[in-house]
């Protein structure tokens, strides 16, 4: 027979029941899911998933092969859950909004995935993952950003939107720099044509996240709340008037305003002249500002033209290229003294100037004395480096 002590099992019951009900018996709702509410991750869903097209689009312009993104599972996730997920080495892009909506923003690619877009690019099979090959997947995911940011600033009317140029780092995961707390995570399922598997995330920090699915919603950004000062407005942040009012008791005694603190008049509400600064319709015309707008205009940033000038006297390798050409290894082999090497450039067709193997001009050789030189006839446009780079 039991002496009315309860046990453990039964303890442990009680508590969980006590859980899941209100003080009044009554259920509780369930919680949302972690980092977010369902609603700002439907609203990523759709936002994401209408870029598809365009995405696959331009993937497929650059790499000259069919790429499709499927449409992206987006869930709230965090650090160690996400880990779980990737391969042991993965190539990771950081692309943090830096105006707009400014937060963390990276894309993570298993090694295998970056080294065949980079493969694609530079049209060479087993390449390796060197800077160049890096420079390569961030400019692949440069164009994806810019998809995104071009239909972000039309569904939310934030035109402030821009994010830093990306740049793509080889780590193992366990050091890959990934936001902490809970964030958004987008996994897309891409075909290459190659008939493997490949997977790419996306991932948001908390901050940004919420910041944008408000956007997409149209709700606009909170406002900074009024601090209450003993039951006043001491904290109320308006310039130009009712500055320092204090108002611990308002009690208006025959319509006066006694209490409130104005040593007799209302210098402490910021007022002069008996009239009511900014406040319309009270004794002073309205103080009407004009609305200043950012310049549109490209401009250095001063502290970036500082960070520039710190490398200015750093050496780089330049190199000039008069054409290519592949050959058999039997051929390679076969050749001495007198063997004639067709390249694949005709006669007086620019040459390729290239800094650290990276195309950046054309020019025509000529002769500086007893030297060869080359003169610069074409500066080699952001999107021509992608086209031709290899």
């Amino acid at each position: 027979m039991s002496d009315g002590a309860l046990s453990q099992d039964e303890i442990d019951a009680l508590l969980s029941g006590a859980d899941s009900m209100g003080m009044s018996g009554a259920s509780q709702p369930a919680a949302p899911a972690a980092g977010g509410s369902e609603e700002d991750r439907k609203a990523f869903q759709k936002y994401l998933a209408g870029n598809i097209g365009a995405e696959s689009a331009n993937l497929s312009m650059m790499t000259g092969a069919t790429v499709t993104l499927m449409e992206p599972q987006v869930s709230f996730t965090n650090r160690d859950t996400l880990l779980e997920q990737f391969p042991d080495t993965v190539t990771v892009v950081k692309a943090d909004f830096n105006s707009g909506f400014p937060g963390e923003h990276l894309f993570v690619l298993p090694e295998n995935t970056a080294r065949k877009i980079a493969s694609l690019m530079n049209k060479e099979e087993n390449i390796e993952m060197d800077e160049m090959a890096m420079s390569v997947v961030g400019e692949v995911v440069s164009q994806l950003i810019g998809t995104q940011i071009t239909d972000l600033t039309k569904k939310t009317n934030n035109k402030s939107i821009a994010a830093i140029a990306p740049e793509a780092v080889n780590v193992k995961k366990a050091t890959a720099a990934l936001p902490a707390g809970d964030f958004l995570s987008a996994v897309y399922q891409v075909d290459m044509g190659d008939g493997a598997s490949h997977q790419v995330w996306e991932i948001y920090g908390g901050s940004v996240t919420a910041d944008i699915a408000r956007g997409l919603s149209g709700v606009p950004a909170a406002a900074p709340a009024m601090e209450m000062n003993g039951g006043g407005m001491a904290s109320m942040g308006m310039s130009g008037g009712m500055q320092g009012m204090s108002m611990p008791a308002m009690g208006m005694q025959g319509m006066g305003m006694q209490g409130m603190g104005m040593g007799g008049g209302m210098a402490a509400m910021g007022m002069s002249g008996g009239g009511m600064h900014g406040m319309p319709g009270l004794g002073a015309p309205t103080n009407v500002q004009s609305v200043q707008f950012p310049n549109l205009m490209p401009h250095a940033n001063p502290q970036e033209a500082g960070n520039i000038s710190l490398i200015m006297d750093v050496f780089m390798e330049m190199t000039v290229e008069l054409g290519r050409t592949r050959k058999l290894i039997k051929e390679i082999l076969s050749m001495g003294e007198g063997t004639i090497i067709e390249l694949d450039k005709l006669a007086g067709e620019p040459v390729d100037i290239l800094v650290n193997h990276k195309l950046i001009a054309k020019g025509e050789v000529v002769v500086i004395d007893e030297n060869f030189g080359v003169r610069v006839t074409e500066i080699v446009s952001p999107l021509e480096r992608v086209n031709d780079m290899g």
